[in-house]
């Protein structure tokens, strides 16, 4: 137990936290530059919007139903 606050240990435990922090702000400065480094892409021309198509006007007659004059006899229907 008394061994866990040596010099060594704390020396250890400094240079770890020293060592991911020069990592973390390492990997983080190169991602930084090389996405500064890329040029965006060029942007395409804007098309060109189609012509207004002429409108199409339907002519529709309306269905006019046949007139029955004579009706049938009535069925007789049966429940079961």
């Amino acid at each position: 137990m008394k061994h866990l606050l040596s010099a060594s240990a704390v020396g250890g435990a400094i240079s770890l936290v020293v060592l991911f922090l020069l990592c973390f702000f390492g990997v983080h400065i190169y991602l930084y530059l090389s996405a500064k480094r890329k040029e965006p892409p060029p942007e395409p021309p804007a098309p060109e919007p189609p012509p207004e198509p002429e409108p199409v006007y339907y002519i529709v007659e309306k269905k006019r139903r046949r007139v029955k004059e004579d009706y049938s006899a009535p069925k007789r229907i049966d429940f079961k």
